[in-house]
């Protein structure tokens, strides 16, 4: 499977999973000059901002280990761009990840939602 299919399928896997856990998706693929955002939903009062990732096998390490300084920082701007132009009376925010581990090319093996990931 290709890098790009394996991120599409992670992500269309950890939608249908936070809509079990409650969350309402809003908007996938947010894009902005400072880069994108993989799912936006709400939970609770919350606006929630996710990356995800994904991986086939644990060779370079897990989807925890993948976020690196450079891309919490987009992350951070993007949701804050996202906030100014889009959502400005949101009160309560955060920045969640889902880490989405497969087996057998397109079954996850485990995926799992890690709140306020830079808090």
């Amino acid at each position: 499977m290709k890098r790009k299919d394996t991120g599409i399928l992670g992500e269309k896997l950890a939608q249908a999973f936070l809509k079990q856990k409650g969350y309402r998706i809003l908007e996938t693929n947010y894009r902005c000059l400072y880069g994108e955002i993989d799912i936006i939903a709400r939970r609770d009062n919350c606006l929630v901002f996710i990356e995800v990732r994904t991986r086939n096998s644990l060779d370079y390490g897990t989807p925890e280990e993948s976020i690196t300084f450079a891309k919490k920082q987009h992350l951070e701007k993007t949701a804050e761009h996202y906030l100014q132009n889009r959502d400005k009376m949101a009160s309560s925010w955060r920045i969640d990840m889902v880490a989405v581990e497969l087996e057998g090319g397109n079954k996850a093996k485990r995926i799992e939602i890690i709140e306020n990931v830079f808090g």
